[in-house]
């Protein structure tokens, strides 16, 4: 059985894309994986589907370096979004970021449940899943 019925990944990297799905998928985590390349494209989807909000994902993995949108113009535009919400999207920025800046910067964002820096063990992402933690954390 799934954990959740869709997770959201959004970066440029299709390596990233492509282990992450399979992780997901050997684990059965999710029913559906949406899977953006820049943070404009992930925001239009949100958009396009306030109507529809059984599309949305209950869990978004956000790198910060994008081009097009990067994660942090990402999360400027999911905040005025967010209202409009009627489910709760659990948001964790991933990141080959281990800048303090970064982190400080994100510990401002309250919507951002934690800080990842990839790769992502399998683990950490079944944890993530089993217990998505309210207060922000560094992994």
């Amino acid at each position: 059985m799934s954990k959740v019925d869709t997770i959201c990944l959004v970066d440029d990297d299709e390596v990233y894309h492509y282990i992450m799905e399979r992780t997901i998928s050997r684990n059965k985590l999710a029913k559906t994986i949406l899977k953006f390349m820049d943070g404009e494209t992930a925001i239009n989807f949100f958009n396009q589907n306030l109507a529809n909000q059984s599309k949305l994902p209950e869990l978004i993995l956000l790198d910060l370096n994008m081009p097009v949108m990067d994660g942090w113009e990402f999360l400027q535009e999911f905040l005025i979004i967010q209202p409009q919400l009627k489910k709760k999207v659990t948001i964790y920025l991933v990141t080959s970021s281990v800048n303090e800046t970064d982190i400080e910067k994100a510990q401002n964002f309250q919507i951002i449940s934690g800080y990842l820096v990839k790769p992502i063990a399998e683990e950490k992402l079944l944890e993530i899943l089993d217990n998505i933690p309210k207060s922000f954390t560094v992994s």
